[in-house]
């Protein structure tokens, strides 16, 4: 029984990935090439829940796991799947490194995927396709033994990135929209758990920060933060916000 509770509750748990502090870091270089780091947080949805967990379950050997790791998203690919890759989704994975910190004892857990992407077509390419890579299998071989994989391997489907944005950039410029359909959709599938994280005052974070190597010309949204020596912007709303006004994180940055 203690086995069947542990694994419900992470199921549950993680079926808010949608309830996460989300961060987007891009790193661009003179060279062209850009370091995008996305960072998600569960440590806050977890607190919540662990919260509900009687101390019997809270001090099995389970609990006590800490993991800090990472792992490359082609290598963990078994053959099967690899084969079924184009050259250019091989190209992305191989890029592609997925680390997670996780001290479930503290209500910790934080995962981050880290892409370096080689020019600015590359860049457009990864985000664009970003929500195409699925965490299940990776996530459940880095959780390994402890009761939070049998939640991941529950998944239907983890995905990376917002998957409502279209981007287009070019070496100069850095432009996304949302895409209102796409976000629609997005909406009535996380519907449930956005109630349940609004209730529980999860509110969602969500923050993107773009570094230059020189000032930027132009930033078009009003809301985003413009660093004195114009070489930082941050953008950043709560979920609620967004659902509110989907256009308030749309941005665009001449560089």
């Amino acid at each position: 029984m203690r086995k069947r509770f542990t694994i419900l509750l992470f199921f549950v748990m993680l079926s808010f990935s949608s309830c996460v502090d989300i961060e987007e870091v891009y790193n661009f270089r003179e060279d062209g090439s850009c370091n995008v780091v996305y960072g998600f947080d569960m440590s806050r949805a977890i607190s919540v829940f662990m919260n509900l967990m009687p101390d019997s379950v809270k001090s099995t050997p389970q609990f006590s796991l800490v993991k800090d790791t990472t792992l490359n998203f082609l290598s963990a690919l078994p053959d099967s799947s690899r084969r079924k890759l184009s050259t250019e989704q091989v190209s992305m994975a191989v890029n592609s490194d997925l680390s997670v910190k996780m001290d479930l004892k503290k209500s910790s857990m934080k995962v981050s995927i880290t892409h370096m992407a080689k020019d600015a077509d590359d860049l457009q390419y990864y985000l664009n396709h970003l929500s195409s890579l699925s965490l299940n299998g990776q996530l459940s071989q880095m959780a390994g033994k402890s009761p939070i994989a049998g939640g991941i391997s529950a998944q239907p489907s983890l995905s990376a990135g917002p998957e409502y944005y279209s981007y287009k950039i070019t070496p100069n410029k850095f432009m996304r929209i949302i895409d209102k359909d796409k976000f629609n959709v997005f909406l009535k599938k996380t519907q449930s758990a956005l109630s349940a994280a609004k209730a529980m005052l999860i509110d969602m974070p969500y923050k993107v920060v773009l570094n230059f190597t020189k000032p930027v010309k132009k930033v078009d949204n009003p809301n985003a933060i413009l660093s004195a020596d114009r070489k930082q912007v941050i953008l950043s709303a709560t979920m609620d916000e967004v659902i509110k006004d989907p256009n308030i994180m749309d941005l665009s940055v001449d560089f």
